[in-house]
């Protein structure tokens, strides 16, 4: 269950823009520091997350249900800097952002119009989640400070509903300052702090630190 339509439409404008602020006017030797992202540097996180808003923006969205997209972001933005692909992040945010503010509600709690699991705006959710946890991961490549903010709450939101349709749990995610989010009905609680949950539940951090196992990692292989 994604978080209320009002407020994924504006934490999702306001989540872009911070990423394209974080971007716009990185120095060379920022642009291509390795970050936690296995095999990328912070230019490589940009690119993939200009490239989903891009996707979007233009009506390429059956590109993002190709397991093979993501790469394909990257390797088509090489060579790119920091003030350009802020541009896209920008200009395909604005364009991206009118298209999903005209969906009605009907369609907003339908599926996906791709082959990609969830209702529409749990979709809108992830860009959200997705432009949260990238930026964070530029922050940690950067020596920058985590930001905890509303995309924090996002973030879990969504990890949450991923874990859901995955029939993980059951449990309750409790973690501090951010309401519950129940997992599978709701069940054990699940507590600490949220940032280091989003780092788990994405394979950037060890599990044992919250006393979980690797079943907890969205990504992990099916």
């Amino acid at each position: 269950m994604a978080l209320p339509r009002a407020q994924i439409m504006a934490g999702t404008a306001e989540g872009l823009s911070r990423f394209e602020e974080l971007i716009r006017g990185l120095s060379d030797a920022a642009w291509n520091t390795t970050t936690r992202c296995e095999g990328w540097v912070v230019a490589d996180v940009a690119a993939h997350v200009a490239g989903t808003i891009t996707a979007i923006a233009t009506g390429q969205l059956q590109e993002l249900a190709d397991p093979a997209h993501v790469a394909r972001q990257v390797a088509e933005r090489k060579g790119r800097g920091p003030g350009e692909l802020a541009d896209e992040v920008r200009d395909s945010g604005k364009v991206g952002i009118d298209i999903m503010g005209s969906f009605d509600d009907a369609s907003w709690d339908g599926p996906l119009p791709i082959d990609l699991p969830g209702t529409l705006g749990e979709g809108v959710e992830a860009i959200w989640y997705d432009a949260y946890v990238h930026a964070e991961d530029i922050n940690d490549a950067l020596g920058r400070p985590a930001e905890r903010g509303s995309g924090l709450r996002a973030a879990v939101s969504h990890i949450a509903g991923v874990l859901d349709r995955d029939g993980w749990g059951p449990a309750t995610l409790a973690f501090d300052g951010l309401e519950e989010f129940p997992v599978g009905g709701g069940g054990d609680r699940i507590a600490g702090d949220p940032l280091t949950f989003v780092l788990v539940a994405t394979g950037r951090q060890d599990p044992s630190v919250l006393g979980l196992d690797e079943t907890v990692n969205i990504y992990r292989p099916r």
